[in-house]
């Protein structure tokens, strides 16, 4: 067996055109979704994904803020601005990059966000409203992203077991909430495991779908999928690999190729997970408009 490859880019083109003509609509009747994003300190990886960001708005013909900060900057200081873009009827959507420095309090800084424009799907509020299944909750863009590529790929997930290695609260635990809930890409059986699962191998083995968030190397090799699953690499690791110009390669928590003989569709990294995430962030800062202007 030779798993399906899912494209990542290409079901990530598809939605941020999708947004951008909803943006285009809204623009006509003299609406346009606005998305701030907050960054601070010099952390590269983070200027690179707020580049991202920055240019996935301007696509999609959204007002696109960006907010920077030395790493000195105050917990004080970040505050303020996050109550400054709460006021802002411009912004529909507030993104604090993270990490922040480690003497700003992280938890702080991301409940002081409006949960009406917490785009990351990281307060509080939205955490309860996805949990109960409120259709207006801000859903964290990479389990919906995930979600949506299930959703799109026409992997049905009703009545199918769905294992989720990791549990944090920015994939895992978020991933397995929107499984559970009724409707397209829900209602499955979903099991959630971790460091201290016992038989983690054999856990894995009874997954339909395999979604992989653990944020180790290669750490899911063939003997953790059953044959035909479906498995959806959410990590993105750097290895060591003198034979590439950079010094290092991109790899996910899946070990690709030996997965790829015995999965039905697999997701590769990079080109999966990834180009996703910043759709739904698009598709998020659009949903964070239209319920603000009802």
């Amino acid at each position: 067996m030779s798993a399906r490859i899912i494209d990542g880019v290409a079901l990530a083109k598809a939605i941020r055109e999708e947004v951008a003509a909803e943006a285009a609509k809204l623009a006509a009747k003299g609406m346009r979704p606005g998305l701030a994003v907050v960054l601070i300190g010099e952390d590269p990886a983070s200027k690179a994904y707020v580049g991202s960001k920055e240019k996935a708005c301007i696509e999609a013909g959204m007002h696109s803020v960006k907010i920077a900060r030395p790493a000195t900057a105050s917990e004080a200081e970040v505050l303020e601005i996050v109550d400054q873009l709460n006021a802002d009827r411009a912004v529909h959507g507030i993104l604090v990059q993270l990490p922040l420095p480690k003497h700003i309090n992280t938890e702080k800084v991301l409940n002081r966000v409006d949960p009406a424009k917490d785009v990351d799907g990281f307060h509080p509020q939205n955490v309860g409203k996805l949990v109960i299944g409120d259709p207006t909750a801000l859903r964290p863009c990479t389990p919906y992203g995930v979600q949506q590529m299930l959703i799109r790929s026409g992997i049905e997930t009703r009545g199918a077991h769905a294992v989720v290695v990791g549990r944090s609260t920015i994939v895992g635990k978020p991933m397995a909430n929107l499984l559970i809930q009724t409707g397209p890409g829900g209602d499955a059986t979903v099991t959630v495991c971790h460091s201290k699962t016992r038989d983690l191998p054999g856990v894995c083995r009874t997954a339909d779908i395999l979604i992989a968030a653990i944020g180790k190397a290669e750490f899911v090799t063939r003997d953790f999928v059953k044959p035909g699953a479906v498995i959806i690499d959410v990590g993105i690791n750097r290895v060591d690999d003198a034979s590439k110009p950079r010094g290092y390669r991109l790899t996910g928590d899946v070990a690709y190729a030996e997965c790829a003989e015995i999965a039905s569709a697999i997701t590769p990294v990079p080109g999966g997970v990834g180009p996703m995430t910043i759709a739904m962030l698009m598709q998020n800062t659009l949903q964070a408009m239209r319920q603000a202007v009802r």
